[in-house]
């Protein structure tokens, strides 16, 4: 029995367990949309490719699963942005892009575009399928490095000829290995004497902390990383911009890794003696390892579930190649430390959540500040519901807002955010992805006007879908992350280029057929969410805010007529 190439790529992801598609479907991706037509595994048709691409990052982000992002030769070119937002996070999406023909390859042929090499800096494994024969042997050897080791996204590129081809129904399946399911992760286990080495500077920690990485939602670890907390009386902390771990109501979690997100965070450093970085990287938002943030009588120990990640922590003072869920477990049987520094952390986090609040500005009720209009937001949430946030100013003050909710006892499902780049517009198609995985989840989306404006055409796919997300504009009239810095470096203290007309966000959601309301008065503001929320339609709610600069930005500009923002 012959069948075409992309018949054969759909059945290779079939058996690793693919569940979820996104693409914009063209025409040189045909054999492929027919294939996962016949096995069942949804395709959802995006307005754009890097929708599609983000589509499949928050999809993969949230369930721990690749999700296959299809494109056309051309759309390979709008997906790159989702590629490199992937590659930051280390999201292991399967990019595959139904390129030009195999056979004139290098003649300019229709649509032609190395994609390859284009892909090449951004994931972990990018090449083109030369033989279609070999198109399971390929999409086997994506999946594994996908996942193993530091996780990252793969791209393959299928040839139009090889996709359109005929083939065996069973090519290559005389050769190993005859399982080509999705199998388990190879994990790294701790060599024991340099496990007890670790362990020992905690046993003799008195005002020890751990800050938490990406690496350790990847391993599935972080129930065993709060446990093990908990047990110890240790402070958590998350590194700034990667997937939650804990609930912000946990009593061992402390807030982000960020004096200026998280004020005490920089007392906390300063006073500590040992840091335990797990699944995390000592890049800029660390201050690569160094002073002032970590001084140098800290000692700073790095463990990372691969060698890569090793190799990207040489500041530390101490490396331990070990699986994230393996160490939690290791440090989980040693005898609980004293509680007094776990207590000191918690006085100092209420302190600063009472700080926080009463240094919101005493506004007229039509003007709303971007930290009170994400305290509303939340208000208006249960426990479980699933926020999102995207934009700049709207990112770092939801941030701050996220940590004095969770103090006050709100356990949202979860919180997902743009990554290390800060990509704007990846809100609304996250919260896609999240309701698509779930179609039981209650989604709130905080965004930007300027995100919005970015990735707003993901809605369609919302709408497309019947996806009962809402979303919150922050809509203060410009980019106001980018203007106030202006204000502070221009000599004339004026902005430019970064204003926006007033845009009805909320009749746009109107005319697509769902829900909106335009909120200019605080008192109004809940109720809107909730009637939002009630409606079971993709919903807006407009809110006029007033800009007002948030403390990273603020402290950052200060920075940037010197050099740059490290």
């Amino acid at each position: 029995m012959k069948v075409r190439g992309g018949m054969l790529l759909a059945r290779a992801f079939q058996e690793k367990g693919v569940t979820q598609v996104f693409t914009l479907s063209g025409g040189f991706c045909n054999p492929a949309l027919e294939g996962f037509m016949e096995c069942g595994i949804p395709v959802v048709n995006a307005p754009h490719e890097q929708v599609a691409g983000h589509l499949a990052d928050g999809y993969t982000r949230i369930t721990r699963r690749p999700a296959v992002c299809l494109v056309g030769p051309e759309g390979f070119a709008n997906a790159v942005p989702a590629m490199m937002e992937a590659w930051g996070e280390r999201s292991p999406v399967i990019f595959v892009t139904g390129s030009s023909t195999l056979k004139r390859q290098g003649s300019g042929g229709f649509k032609e575009i190395d994609d390859v090499s284009i892909a090449a800096p951004l994931t972990k494994y990018s090449v083109s399928i030369t033989d279609g024969e070999r198109i399971s042997e390929f999409v086997d050897r994506a999946w594994k490095i996908a996942l193993s080791g530091y996780p990252g996204a793969v791209h393959l590129s299928l040839p139009v000829d090889i996709m359109f081809s005929s083939y065996d129904a069973d090519a290559m399946r005389n050769e190993r290995p005859w399982d080509r399911g999705a199998g388990r992760v190879a994990r790294a286990w701790p060599c024991p004497r340099d496990l007890e080495t670790v362990l020992e500077l905690v046993r003799a920690a008195r005002k020890p902390v751990i800050i938490g990485g990406h690496g350790v939602w990847w391993a599935g670890a972080e129930e065993q990383l709060e446990a093990s907390a908990r047990r110890l009386n240790i402070p958590v902390f998350n590194v700034p911009y990667h997937q939650k771990l804990l609930s912000e109501a946990s009593d061992v979690y402390m807030g982000l890794a960020d004096v200026h997100q998280y004020h005490p965070s920089r007392r906390v450093l300063q006073e500590c003696d040992l840091v335990l970085m797990v699944g995390a990287r000592l890049d800029n938002q660390m201050n690569f390892g160094n002073p002032p943030l970590f001084p140098a009588g800290t000692r700073l120990v790095c463990i990372n579930g691969s060698p890569e990640e090793i190799e990207h922590n040489r500041a530390a003072d101490l490396n331990l190649l070990s699986d994230p869920g393996a160490f939690f477990d290791a440090l989980a049987e040693l005898e609980p430390l004293s509680p007094d520094w776990l207590e000191t952390n918690r006085e100092w986090r209420a302190a600063w959540v009472d700080e926080m609040l009463a240094d919101i500005p005493a506004l007229a009720d039509d003007r709303i500040h971007p930290l009170a209009l994400a305290l509303d937001v939340q208000a208006a949430m249960r426990d479980d519901d699933w926020l999102v946030i995207d934009g700049g100013n709207t990112h770092f003050w939801s941030e701050i807002a996220v940590n004095i909710a969770g103090h006050r006892g709100l356990r949202l499902g979860n919180v997902l955010h743009p990554g290390t780049f800060s990509m704007l517009g990846v809100g609304v198609a996250f919260a896609a992805a999240a309701c698509i995985d779930d179609s039981s989840r209650r989604l709130v989306v905080i965004s930007g006007d300027g995100a919005f404006l970015s990735g707003g055409s993901s809605i369609e796919a919302a709408f497309q879908e019947n996806l009962p997300i809402v979303v919150v504009i922050d809509n203060n009239g410009g980019l106001d992350c980018i203007s106030q810095q202006q204000e502070r470096l221009f000599e004339n203290g004026r902005h430019f280029a970064t204003d926006f007309r007033d845009i009805p966000f909320h009749g746009m959601f109107e005319g697509l057929g769902g829900h909106g309301e335009l909120v200019e008065r605080r008192a109004d503001l809940v109720p809107a969410i909730e009637r939002a929320l009630a409606s079971g339609k993709t919903a807006c709610v407009n809110v006029r805010t007033v800009g007002h600069i948030s403390p990273i930005v603020l402290a950052t500009t200060s920075k940037r007529d010197k050099a740059s923002i490290e």
